[in-house]
Protein backbone atom coordinates (compact mmCIF):
# COMPACT_ATOMS: atom_id res chain seq x y z
CA UNK A 1 0.00 0.00 0.00
CA UNK A 2 1.03 3.48 -0.94
CA UNK A 3 2.54 5.47 1.72
CA UNK A 4 0.27 9.00 2.24
CA UNK A 5 1.34 12.17 0.80
CA UNK A 6 2.03 15.11 3.23
CA UNK A 7 1.17 18.66 3.00
CA UNK A 8 2.66 20.73 5.94
CA UNK A 9 1.28 24.45 5.79
CA UNK A 10 3.93 26.25 8.04
CA UNK A 11 3.05 30.04 9.11
CA UNK A 12 5.54 32.78 10.92
CA UNK A 13 4.54 34.18 14.21
CA UNK A 14 0.78 33.20 14.68
CA UNK A 15 -0.38 32.89 18.09
CA UNK A 16 -2.25 29.83 19.28
CA UNK A 17 -4.07 32.32 21.55
CA UNK A 18 -5.99 32.89 18.46
CA UNK A 19 -7.07 29.17 17.64
CA UNK A 20 -8.93 28.60 20.64
CA UNK A 21 -10.11 25.10 18.69
CA UNK A 22 -9.63 26.45 14.89
CA UNK A 23 -9.70 30.13 14.07
CA UNK A 24 -11.67 32.43 16.51
CA UNK A 25 -15.06 33.09 14.66
CA UNK A 26 -14.24 37.14 14.06
CA UNK A 27 -11.08 36.05 11.94
CA UNK A 28 -11.66 36.16 8.25
CA UNK A 29 -10.34 32.99 7.04
CA UNK A 30 -12.62 30.62 5.38
CA UNK A 31 -9.99 28.24 4.25
CA UNK A 32 -8.32 27.66 7.69
CA UNK A 33 -11.71 27.56 8.81
CA UNK A 34 -12.77 25.01 6.69
CA UNK A 35 -9.22 22.87 7.12
CA UNK A 36 -9.80 23.26 11.04
CA UNK A 37 -13.35 21.60 10.51
CA UNK A 38 -11.92 18.42 9.11
CA UNK A 39 -8.64 18.43 11.58
CA UNK A 40 -8.11 17.03 14.84
CA UNK A 41 -7.07 20.65 16.80
CA UNK A 42 -4.66 21.24 19.82
CA UNK A 43 -6.38 23.96 21.94
CA UNK A 44 -2.63 23.75 24.02
CA UNK A 45 0.11 23.21 21.30
CA UNK A 46 3.26 25.07 22.19
CA UNK A 47 7.00 26.14 20.49
CA UNK A 48 9.81 24.44 21.45
CA UNK A 49 11.54 27.46 21.83
CA UNK A 50 9.48 31.37 20.97
CA UNK A 51 12.11 32.63 18.19
CA UNK A 52 12.34 31.63 14.42
CA UNK A 53 15.54 29.70 14.01
CA UNK A 54 15.53 27.58 17.09
CA UNK A 55 11.95 26.47 17.04
CA UNK A 56 12.26 25.22 13.48
CA UNK A 57 15.01 23.04 14.38
CA UNK A 58 13.11 21.57 16.95
CA UNK A 59 9.94 21.22 14.69
CA UNK A 60 12.76 19.61 12.24
CA UNK A 61 14.57 17.25 14.57
CA UNK A 62 11.67 16.71 17.69
CA UNK A 63 15.06 18.03 19.71
CA UNK A 64 15.21 21.31 21.84
CA UNK A 65 17.28 23.99 20.99
CA UNK A 66 19.99 22.44 24.10
CA UNK A 67 20.37 19.37 22.18
CA UNK A 68 20.41 20.55 18.63
CA UNK A 69 22.68 23.38 19.38
CA UNK A 70 20.28 25.92 17.35
CA UNK A 71 20.33 28.43 20.64
CA UNK A 72 19.07 31.69 18.79
CA UNK A 73 18.42 32.97 15.11
CA UNK A 74 22.20 32.91 13.82
CA UNK A 75 23.20 29.66 15.69
CA UNK A 76 24.32 26.78 13.07
CA UNK A 77 21.93 23.47 12.49
CA UNK A 78 24.42 20.66 12.00
CA UNK A 79 24.10 18.37 9.19
CA UNK A 80 24.26 15.15 11.19
CA UNK A 81 21.09 15.96 12.74
CA UNK A 82 18.58 13.62 11.30
CA UNK A 83 15.54 15.54 10.31
CA UNK A 84 11.99 14.58 9.54
CA UNK A 85 12.41 15.20 5.93
CA UNK A 86 15.53 12.75 6.40
CA UNK A 87 13.91 9.89 7.71
CA UNK A 88 11.02 10.77 5.26
CA UNK A 89 13.46 10.44 1.96
CA UNK A 90 15.45 7.82 3.64
CA UNK A 91 11.86 5.60 3.48
CA UNK A 92 11.15 6.60 -0.25
CA UNK A 93 9.41 10.12 0.10
CA UNK A 94 10.28 12.81 -2.65
CA UNK A 95 10.65 15.99 0.01
CA UNK A 96 10.20 19.44 -0.88
CA UNK A 97 10.37 22.97 0.77
CA UNK A 98 8.80 26.10 -0.54
CA UNK A 99 9.63 28.84 1.83
CA UNK A 100 11.12 30.12 5.28
CA UNK A 101 13.15 27.50 7.81
CA UNK A 102 15.77 29.75 9.26
CA UNK A 103 18.90 27.11 8.36
CA UNK A 104 21.97 28.69 9.47
CA UNK A 105 24.92 27.50 7.73
CA UNK A 106 26.37 26.14 4.60
CA UNK A 107 23.70 23.45 4.46
CA UNK A 108 20.45 24.64 3.43
CA UNK A 109 18.24 21.33 2.85
CA UNK A 110 18.68 19.39 5.60
CA UNK A 111 16.67 16.23 4.31
CA UNK A 112 15.11 18.34 1.91
CA UNK A 113 15.60 16.37 -1.33
CA UNK A 114 14.48 20.16 -3.31
CA UNK A 115 14.27 23.82 -2.28
CA UNK A 116 12.12 26.24 -4.08
CA UNK A 117 13.04 29.54 -2.81
CA UNK A 118 15.96 30.87 -0.72
CA UNK A 119 15.47 32.21 2.74
CA UNK A 120 14.13 35.52 3.35
CA UNK A 121 16.40 36.28 6.56
CA UNK A 122 20.43 35.64 6.81
CA UNK A 123 22.00 32.32 7.11
CA UNK A 124 25.33 33.68 8.45
CA UNK A 125 26.38 34.07 11.97
CA UNK A 126 25.94 37.74 11.79
CA UNK A 127 22.70 37.87 14.02
CA UNK A 128 24.57 35.71 17.27
CA UNK A 129 23.82 37.39 20.96
CA UNK A 130 26.57 38.00 23.14
CA UNK A 131 25.80 37.01 26.36
CA UNK A 132 29.49 38.78 27.48
CA UNK A 133 27.87 41.60 26.95
CA UNK A 134 23.98 42.11 28.73
CA UNK A 135 21.62 44.70 27.57
CA UNK A 136 23.26 45.57 24.54
CA UNK A 137 21.37 46.47 21.73
CA UNK A 138 22.43 45.30 17.94
CA UNK A 139 21.05 47.95 15.99
CA UNK A 140 19.94 46.69 12.57
CA UNK A 141 18.83 43.24 13.39
CA UNK A 142 16.96 43.51 16.97
CA UNK A 143 13.51 44.22 17.29
CA UNK A 144 11.97 47.70 17.90
CA UNK A 145 8.83 49.14 18.66
CA UNK A 146 9.02 51.18 14.83
CA UNK A 147 7.21 48.22 14.19
CA UNK A 148 4.25 49.14 15.74
CA UNK A 149 4.38 52.75 15.05
CA UNK A 150 4.68 52.08 10.86
CA UNK A 151 1.38 49.80 11.14
CA UNK A 152 -0.69 50.30 8.30
CA UNK A 153 -1.64 49.66 4.40
CA UNK A 154 1.04 49.12 1.66
CA UNK A 155 1.04 46.90 -2.05
CA UNK A 156 3.88 45.29 -1.19
CA UNK A 157 6.33 44.62 1.50
CA UNK A 158 9.41 42.61 1.35
CA UNK A 159 7.40 39.77 3.09
CA UNK A 160 4.57 40.21 0.59
CA UNK A 161 6.84 39.79 -1.95
CA UNK A 162 8.62 36.42 -0.26
CA UNK A 163 5.08 35.19 0.64
CA UNK A 164 3.75 35.94 -2.88
CA UNK A 165 7.06 34.06 -4.42
CA UNK A 166 6.39 30.99 -1.59
CA UNK A 167 2.65 30.54 -2.79
CA UNK A 168 3.31 30.37 -6.45
CA UNK A 169 6.12 28.01 -6.50
CA UNK A 170 3.89 25.61 -4.04
CA UNK A 171 1.22 26.08 -6.63
CA UNK A 172 3.33 25.29 -9.50
CA UNK A 173 4.94 22.25 -7.63
CA UNK A 174 1.52 20.95 -6.74
CA UNK A 175 1.18 20.37 -10.60
CA UNK A 176 4.51 19.32 -10.89
CA UNK A 177 3.80 16.21 -8.65
CA UNK A 178 0.63 15.72 -10.29
CA UNK A 179 2.32 15.24 -13.34
CA UNK A 180 4.71 13.71 -12.22
CA UNK A 181 4.59 9.90 -13.48
CA UNK A 182 6.65 8.19 -10.02
CA UNK A 183 4.80 6.78 -7.39
CA UNK A 184 6.57 7.74 -5.03
CA UNK A 185 4.52 9.36 -2.22
CA UNK A 186 5.67 13.04 -1.23
CA UNK A 187 6.04 15.05 1.47
CA UNK A 188 5.77 19.65 0.53
CA UNK A 189 6.42 21.96 3.25
CA UNK A 190 4.95 25.61 2.35
CA UNK A 191 5.89 27.73 5.04
CA UNK A 192 5.02 31.29 4.79
CA UNK A 193 7.24 34.46 6.64
CA UNK A 194 3.19 36.03 7.80
CA UNK A 195 1.26 37.34 9.69
CA UNK A 196 5.04 38.05 11.28
CA UNK A 197 6.02 41.72 11.58
CA UNK A 198 6.06 44.59 9.91
CA UNK A 199 2.55 45.03 10.88
CA UNK A 200 1.90 46.06 7.07
CA UNK A 201 -0.77 44.41 5.23
CA UNK A 202 -2.78 44.84 1.82
CA UNK A 203 -5.60 47.20 1.50
CA UNK A 204 -7.86 43.79 0.50
CA UNK A 205 -7.49 42.18 3.43
CA UNK A 206 -7.04 45.06 5.64
CA UNK A 207 -10.59 46.02 4.49
CA UNK A 208 -11.90 42.90 5.84
CA UNK A 209 -11.27 44.47 9.18
CA UNK A 210 -13.06 47.96 8.95
CA UNK A 211 -15.70 47.22 11.33
CA UNK A 212 -13.20 46.81 14.05
CA UNK A 213 -14.51 43.74 15.47
CA UNK A 214 -11.67 42.12 16.27
CA UNK A 215 -10.13 42.03 19.81
CA UNK A 216 -7.82 43.98 21.87
CA UNK A 217 -5.56 43.43 24.13
CA UNK A 218 -6.43 41.45 27.39
CA UNK A 219 -4.14 42.69 29.59
CA UNK A 220 -2.99 46.39 28.88
CA UNK A 221 0.45 47.79 29.03
CA UNK A 222 2.19 47.06 32.59
CA UNK A 223 4.48 49.77 33.44
CA UNK A 224 8.10 48.71 33.27
CA UNK A 225 9.06 48.72 36.70
CA UNK A 226 6.08 46.31 37.51
CA UNK A 227 7.44 43.88 34.74
CA UNK A 228 8.92 40.90 35.54
CA UNK A 229 12.47 40.54 35.00
CA UNK A 230 13.15 38.92 31.37
CA UNK A 231 10.22 41.24 30.18
CA UNK A 232 11.59 44.20 31.29
CA UNK A 233 15.07 42.63 29.10
CA UNK A 234 12.48 42.37 26.49
CA UNK A 235 11.40 46.06 26.56
CA UNK A 236 14.91 46.86 26.78
CA UNK A 237 16.09 44.61 23.84
CA UNK A 238 12.76 46.81 21.65
CA UNK A 239 14.84 50.27 22.92
CA UNK A 240 10.87 51.21 24.32
CA UNK A 241 12.26 54.02 25.66
CA UNK A 242 12.50 55.49 22.09
CA UNK A 243 8.64 55.16 20.99
CA UNK A 244 5.89 56.42 21.98
CA UNK A 245 2.80 53.65 21.63
CA UNK A 246 -0.63 54.65 21.79
CA UNK A 247 -3.95 52.72 21.68
CA UNK A 248 -4.43 53.46 18.11
CA UNK A 249 -1.03 52.15 16.96
CA UNK A 250 -2.04 49.02 18.82
CA UNK A 251 -5.33 48.70 16.81
CA UNK A 252 -3.74 49.51 13.70
CA UNK A 253 -0.80 46.80 14.38
CA UNK A 254 -3.38 44.23 15.18
CA UNK A 255 -5.46 44.70 12.17
CA UNK A 256 -2.79 44.56 10.02
CA UNK A 257 -1.60 41.04 11.69
CA UNK A 258 -5.07 40.02 11.49
CA UNK A 259 -5.52 40.94 8.14
CA UNK A 260 -2.34 39.22 7.31
CA UNK A 261 -3.90 36.21 8.37
CA UNK A 262 -6.38 36.87 5.91
CA UNK A 263 -3.69 37.23 3.18
CA UNK A 264 -2.68 33.91 4.24
CA UNK A 265 -5.81 32.44 4.21
CA UNK A 266 -6.22 32.74 0.51
CA UNK A 267 -2.59 31.60 -0.29
CA UNK A 268 -3.64 28.69 1.12
CA UNK A 269 -7.46 27.82 -0.29
CA UNK A 270 -5.59 28.08 -3.49
CA UNK A 271 -3.09 25.80 -2.32
CA UNK A 272 -5.70 23.47 -1.22
CA UNK A 273 -7.91 23.86 -4.03
CA UNK A 274 -5.09 23.03 -6.53
CA UNK A 275 -4.33 19.89 -4.31
CA UNK A 276 -8.15 19.15 -4.91
CA UNK A 277 -8.79 19.70 -8.16
CA UNK A 278 -5.22 17.71 -8.95
CA UNK A 279 -7.70 14.22 -7.48
CA UNK A 280 -4.31 14.38 -5.15
CA UNK A 281 -5.02 13.49 -1.44
CA UNK A 282 -2.53 14.16 1.52
CA UNK A 283 -2.29 14.45 5.20
CA UNK A 284 -1.83 18.07 6.08
CA UNK A 285 -0.10 19.50 9.09
CA UNK A 286 -1.03 23.24 9.84
CA UNK A 287 1.34 24.65 12.77
CA UNK A 288 3.27 28.13 13.52
CA UNK A 289 7.11 28.66 14.50
CA UNK A 290 6.01 30.40 17.43
CA UNK A 291 2.82 33.47 18.40
CA UNK A 292 3.29 37.34 18.50
CA UNK A 293 2.61 38.89 22.33
CA UNK A 294 0.48 42.13 19.86
CA UNK A 295 0.98 44.36 22.99
CA UNK A 296 -0.65 41.96 26.26
CA UNK A 297 0.95 43.20 29.04
CA UNK A 298 2.67 46.35 26.79
CA UNK A 299 5.26 43.70 25.07
CA UNK A 300 5.05 42.98 21.07
CA UNK A 301 6.88 39.92 18.77
CA UNK A 302 7.65 36.78 21.06
CA UNK A 303 10.82 35.59 22.59
CA UNK A 304 8.19 35.36 26.12
CA UNK A 305 6.81 31.96 28.01
CA UNK A 306 3.90 33.75 27.85
CA UNK A 307 0.94 32.43 26.07
CA UNK A 308 0.78 35.19 23.39
CA UNK A 309 4.74 33.85 22.48
CA UNK A 310 4.54 30.23 23.26
CA UNK A 311 0.79 29.11 22.13
CA UNK A 312 0.67 28.23 18.84
CA UNK A 313 -1.82 26.74 16.52
CA UNK A 314 -1.68 22.78 15.72
CA UNK A 315 -3.83 20.92 13.26
CA UNK A 316 -3.90 17.38 11.65
CA UNK A 317 -5.75 16.71 8.89
CA UNK A 318 -5.81 12.95 7.66
CA UNK A 319 -8.57 10.68 6.27
CA UNK A 320 -8.58 8.56 9.39
CA UNK A 321 -8.83 11.46 11.87
CA UNK A 322 -11.93 11.70 13.48
CA UNK A 323 -12.47 15.55 13.59
CA UNK A 324 -12.07 16.73 16.99
CA UNK A 325 -10.02 19.20 19.82
CA UNK A 326 -7.87 18.06 21.90
CA UNK A 327 -7.07 19.92 25.04
CA UNK A 328 -4.12 18.10 26.21
CA UNK A 329 -0.57 20.20 25.62
CA UNK A 330 1.58 19.07 23.25
CA UNK A 331 4.15 20.37 21.50
CA UNK A 332 6.08 20.87 17.96
CA UNK A 333 8.85 18.70 19.00
CA UNK A 334 6.09 15.86 18.75
CA UNK A 335 5.46 16.81 15.21
CA UNK A 336 8.40 14.97 13.28
CA UNK A 337 7.72 11.46 14.74
CA UNK A 338 4.22 12.20 14.64
CA UNK A 339 5.19 12.45 10.53
CA UNK A 340 7.34 9.05 10.52
CA UNK A 341 3.59 7.33 12.21
CA UNK A 342 1.60 8.87 9.82
CA UNK A 343 4.10 7.67 6.71
CA UNK A 344 4.07 3.98 8.17
CA UNK A 345 8.44 4.01 9.72
CA UNK A 346 9.32 2.02 11.72
CA UNK A 347 10.51 3.31 15.19
CA UNK A 348 13.41 0.90 15.59
CA UNK A 349 16.40 3.36 15.12
CA UNK A 350 16.13 6.37 18.23
CA UNK A 351 18.03 9.31 17.93
CA UNK A 352 19.55 10.85 21.59
CA UNK A 353 18.44 13.80 22.32
CA UNK A 354 14.77 13.64 20.73
CA UNK A 355 12.28 14.27 22.80
CA UNK A 356 9.10 14.74 20.86
CA UNK A 357 6.76 11.90 20.91
CA UNK A 358 3.71 10.99 18.20
CA UNK A 359 0.84 12.59 19.09
CA UNK A 360 -1.24 9.56 17.49
CA UNK A 361 -1.76 7.70 20.54
CA UNK A 362 -3.27 11.01 21.92
CA UNK A 363 -4.98 11.25 19.04
CA UNK A 364 -6.53 7.55 19.24
CA UNK A 365 -7.71 8.33 22.54
CA UNK A 366 -4.75 7.66 24.87
CA UNK A 367 -3.38 9.95 27.48
CA UNK A 368 -0.52 11.71 27.72
CA UNK A 369 1.31 11.82 31.22
CA UNK A 370 5.17 13.45 30.18
CA UNK A 371 5.06 17.35 29.92
CA UNK A 372 5.94 19.87 27.32
CA UNK A 373 9.49 21.41 27.70
CA UNK A 374 10.77 24.89 25.99
CA UNK A 375 13.78 26.33 26.34
CA UNK A 376 14.97 30.45 25.51
CA UNK A 377 18.53 31.48 25.22
CA UNK A 378 18.39 34.23 22.31
CA UNK A 379 18.21 38.16 22.47
CA UNK A 380 16.29 39.27 24.94
CA UNK A 381 18.07 37.08 27.41
CA UNK A 382 21.02 37.24 29.50
CA UNK A 383 20.86 33.38 30.81
CA UNK A 384 19.29 30.21 29.52
CA UNK A 385 15.36 29.85 30.28
CA UNK A 386 13.52 27.09 30.55
CA UNK A 387 9.70 26.10 30.99
CA UNK A 388 7.42 23.47 31.54
CA UNK A 389 3.62 22.92 30.87
CA UNK A 390 1.88 20.26 32.45
CA UNK A 391 -2.08 20.13 32.96
CA UNK A 392 -3.38 23.35 34.48
CA UNK A 393 0.02 24.49 35.05
CA UNK A 394 3.03 26.77 33.50
CA UNK A 395 6.28 26.50 35.38
CA UNK A 396 9.47 29.04 34.21
CA UNK A 397 13.04 29.43 35.69
CA UNK A 398 16.15 31.22 35.11
CA UNK A 399 18.92 31.38 37.47
CA UNK A 400 18.65 35.21 37.26
CA UNK A 401 15.04 35.57 38.15
CA UNK A 402 12.55 34.55 40.41
CA UNK A 403 10.35 31.61 39.82
CA UNK A 404 7.64 31.42 38.07
CA UNK A 405 4.23 29.44 38.47
CA UNK A 406 0.57 29.87 36.64
CA UNK A 407 -2.17 28.23 37.41
CA UNK A 408 -3.56 28.71 33.54
CA UNK A 409 -7.24 27.38 34.54
CA UNK A 410 -8.05 29.90 36.85
CA UNK A 411 -5.63 32.64 35.81
CA UNK A 412 -5.42 32.48 31.60
CA UNK A 413 -3.92 35.72 31.52
CA UNK A 414 -1.06 34.43 33.81
CA UNK A 415 -1.05 37.59 36.16
CA UNK A 416 -0.85 35.73 39.70
CA UNK A 417 2.85 34.60 39.98
CA UNK A 418 2.06 31.59 42.55
CA UNK A 419 5.85 31.38 42.74
CA UNK A 420 5.98 34.32 44.95
CA UNK A 421 4.79 34.65 48.45
CA UNK A 422 5.46 32.47 51.94
CA UNK A 423 3.05 29.79 51.30
CA UNK A 424 3.12 28.81 47.17
CA UNK A 425 1.18 25.47 46.61
CA UNK A 426 2.85 22.23 46.68
CA UNK A 427 3.10 22.00 43.01
CA UNK A 428 5.94 24.46 42.77
CA UNK A 429 8.53 22.17 44.25
CA UNK A 430 7.64 19.48 42.01
CA UNK A 431 8.13 21.28 39.06
CA UNK A 432 11.51 22.79 40.64
CA UNK A 433 12.41 18.89 41.27
CA UNK A 434 11.13 17.92 37.33
CA UNK A 435 13.67 21.31 35.88
CA UNK A 436 16.30 19.59 37.90
CA UNK A 437 15.53 16.30 36.50
CA UNK A 438 15.20 17.78 32.63
CA UNK A 439 18.33 20.80 33.06
CA UNK A 440 21.71 21.91 34.08
CA UNK A 441 21.34 25.31 33.47
CA UNK A 442 24.96 26.02 34.33
CA UNK A 443 25.94 23.71 32.03
CA UNK A 444 23.09 25.33 29.78
CA UNK A 445 24.89 28.29 30.16
CA UNK A 446 28.79 27.78 29.16
CA UNK A 447 27.40 25.87 26.01
CA UNK A 448 25.80 28.52 24.70
CA UNK A 449 28.12 31.60 25.79
CA UNK A 450 30.68 29.14 24.03
CA UNK A 451 28.80 28.54 21.17
CA UNK A 452 28.47 32.53 20.85
CA UNK A 453 32.53 32.87 21.13
CA UNK A 454 32.80 30.98 18.50
CA UNK A 455 30.60 32.26 16.00
CA UNK A 456 31.55 35.46 16.98
CA UNK A 457 35.14 35.10 15.80
CA UNK A 458 33.83 32.97 12.44
CA UNK A 459 31.61 35.77 11.39
CA UNK A 460 34.46 38.68 12.16
CA UNK A 461 37.26 36.27 9.86
CA UNK A 462 34.31 35.41 7.01
CA UNK A 463 33.62 39.22 7.02
CA UNK A 464 37.48 39.84 5.59
CA UNK A 465 38.41 39.56 2.10
CA UNK A 466 36.12 37.83 -0.42
CA UNK A 467 32.71 36.70 1.00
CA UNK A 468 31.50 33.55 -0.43
CA UNK A 469 27.81 33.53 1.56
CA UNK A 470 25.44 30.72 2.70
CA UNK A 471 22.39 31.05 1.04
CA UNK A 472 21.06 28.72 -0.83
CA UNK A 473 20.07 29.55 -4.39
CA UNK A 474 17.77 27.66 -6.67
CA UNK A 475 18.34 26.06 -9.90
CA UNK A 476 15.36 27.05 -11.58
CA UNK A 477 16.23 28.29 -14.63
CA UNK A 478 13.24 27.36 -16.72
CA UNK A 479 15.35 24.97 -18.42
CA UNK A 480 13.12 21.91 -19.76
CA UNK A 481 10.04 23.59 -18.37
CA UNK A 482 9.06 25.47 -21.27
CA UNK A 483 9.58 25.04 -25.04
CA UNK A 484 13.42 25.10 -25.85
CA UNK A 485 14.75 24.01 -29.35
CA UNK A 486 16.25 20.77 -27.98
CA UNK A 487 12.78 19.26 -27.10
CA UNK A 488 10.25 17.09 -28.55
CA UNK A 489 7.68 19.33 -28.82
CA UNK A 490 4.83 16.64 -28.62
CA UNK A 491 6.56 15.09 -25.80
CA UNK A 492 6.48 18.30 -23.83
CA UNK A 493 2.99 19.04 -24.64
CA UNK A 494 2.26 15.59 -23.13
CA UNK A 495 4.40 15.81 -20.27
CA UNK A 496 3.51 19.23 -18.77
CA UNK A 497 -0.43 19.02 -19.22
CA UNK A 498 -2.81 17.19 -16.90
CA UNK A 499 -5.23 15.56 -16.83
CA UNK A 500 -3.42 14.03 -19.79
CA UNK A 501 -5.22 14.30 -23.23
Amino acid sequence: MRAPNILILMVDQLSGTFFPDGPAPWLHCPNIRALADRSVRFANAYTASPLCAPSRASFMTGMLPSKNRVYDNAAEFACEIPTFAHRLRRAGYHTCLAGKMHFVGAEQLHGFEERLTPDIYPVDFGWTPDYRNPGERVDGWYHNLGSVGQAGVAQITTQLEYDDEVSWKAQRKLYDLARDRDASPWCLTVSFTHPHDPYVARPEFWDLYADGQYPMPQVKAIDYQDQDAHSKRLLDAVDWRSYTVDEEMVARARRAYFANISYLDENIGTILRILRDTGQEANIVFVADHGDMLGERGLWFKMSFYEGSARVPLMIAASDFSPRCISTPVSMVDIPLTLSDLAGISKDESVSGVVGESLLPLIEGGERTTPVLMEYAAEGSYAPMVGIRKDRWKYNRCSLDPDQLFDLESDPCEMDNLAKGDSPPPELAHFQAMAKEYWDLDRFDREVRESQRRRHIVYEALRKGKYHPWIYRSSDDGSGRFVDSHLDLNALEEERRFPRA
